[in-house]
């Protein structure tokens, strides 16, 4: 659906940690892996520093909207459960409340995507800041589903894992980190963490 531009960054060890514990601890159903890579063309990689953001003015006359990706991660819980440099910005949700509030509602509210829905033309661009202290990714899929970490997928109750979610082929945004694509076909397009997988958006792309 979309030619894209990334802003790109290797996800954190910490993150991989906690992936492999969620993994080895909760879940060794094959059934729950990710499967093939997301189909959709990239025209081209690079990289910049966290805390950098993409230009807010895009040449052509071509608009753009901001989905902002959200956590209120505690640094200190979550460094001491899952590994140094897992949440970078201070927050106020410790790594037990964190757990205990998906298993009771399948969600964490501080955890979103803002706005959860937006409109676009075709030929607009479409940006990602992360603006929490974990990292996240901004995924394409066909239909929401699970992701990566399998607690965390079993808290909310899910038992598919979206096909896009492939850690091989994801693109992993640290805190300050941002994705851009640029929109070429009309439709509702769905996105949303591979990681928190209830961060979910939805963008509506019409013509000019």
């Amino acid at each position: 659906m979309f030619n894209r531009s990334f802003t790109r960054a290797m996800l954190p060890a910490a993150l991989a940690g906690l992936a492999t514990a969620f993994v080895v601890g909760c879940s060794n159903d094959s059934s729950k892996s990710p499967a093939g890579p997301s189909a959709i063309t990239s025209l081209g990689t690079h990289s910049t520093a966290p805390g950098s953001a993409l230009a807010a003015t895009v040449g052509g006359g071509r608009t753009q909207s901001v989905v902002n990706l959200m956590d209120a991660c505690d640094p200190e819980t979550f460094n001491a459960a899952v590994g140094p440099g897992t949440c970078v910005r201070n927050g106020g949700v410790t790594f037990a409340n964190f757990l205990e509030l998906l298993s009771l509602h399948h969600s964490v509210g501080a955890w979103h995507f803002s706005p959860p829905q937006t409109h676009l033309a075709v030929g607009d661009l479409l940006i990602a800041v992360n603006k929490g202290g974990e990292t996240h990714t901004f995924t394409e899929v066909e239909e929401f589903g699970g992701g990566i970490v399998p607690d965390l997928n079993q808290r909310m109750g899910l038992t598919t894992v979206a096909p896009e979610c492939n850690p091989a082929t994801l693109t992993f945004i640290p805190s300050g980190g941002s994705t851009s694509e640029v929109t070429d076909e009309q439709g509702v397009e769905k996105y949303q963490c591979c990681i928190h997988p209830w961060m979910r958006a939805e963008v509506t792309i019409g013509s000019h």
